[in-house]
């Protein structure tokens, strides 16, 4: 990773000193920074795949936990139901997904990635990790540790607020 030119750096500086003086700032850092990973990322996506957020998170979820109905994906990911449903839809039409019925509840359906599905979100996730490098790259190892031991305590209390 090559540094940045010092006037770079003080531009930057420049355009984050709100995270010191804004009521929420720790929110505001958590914002600031997924957006700032996820947000070019997810516009490469609809350029290329032409998938919506909604959509990829859906072929995300499955990749790693195949059987979900679409409300339990809206569950994992905090998206609304309605647009995960509008997502269903698209992605069974595209070949991207298969769906069987739920043998607990025939009102649900039960939903798996198909080997186009998983090709589609293998090259997806490529892009969104050399993202995440890219920012968090300027940690070292321990930092990085430390990092993710703090997010993933932070996610699991948020999984269980009600909203």
């Amino acid at each position: 990773m090559k540094p940045k030119k010092p006037e770079q750096n003080a531009e930057a500086c420049d355009l984050t000193r709100i995270f010191e003086s804004v009521e929420f700032s720790d929110a505001y850092r958590i914002s600031y920074l997924a957006n700032a990973i996820v947000v070019p990322v997810y516009d490469d996506i609809k350029r290329d795949f032409g998938l919506i957020r909604a959509e990829y998170l859906l072929l995300l979820c499955l990749a790693h936990i195949p059987g979900l109905t679409a409300q339990d994906v809206a569950r994992m990911t905090r998206r609304p139901r309605n647009s995960i449903s509008r997502s269903v839809h698209r992605m069974l039409n595209e070949g991207y997904l298969d769906r069987v019925p739920d043998p607990q509840d025939g009102r649900q359906a039960r939903l798996n990635i198909t080997p186009q599905g998983r090709a589609l979100h293998e090259r997806i996730a490529a892009q969104i990790i050399r993202r995440e490098a890219e920012i968090l790259d300027i940690l070292d190892d321990g930092e990085r540790r430390n990092l993710r031991n703090i997010l993933q305590k932070l996610a699991e209390h948020a999984a269980t607020l009600d909203r």
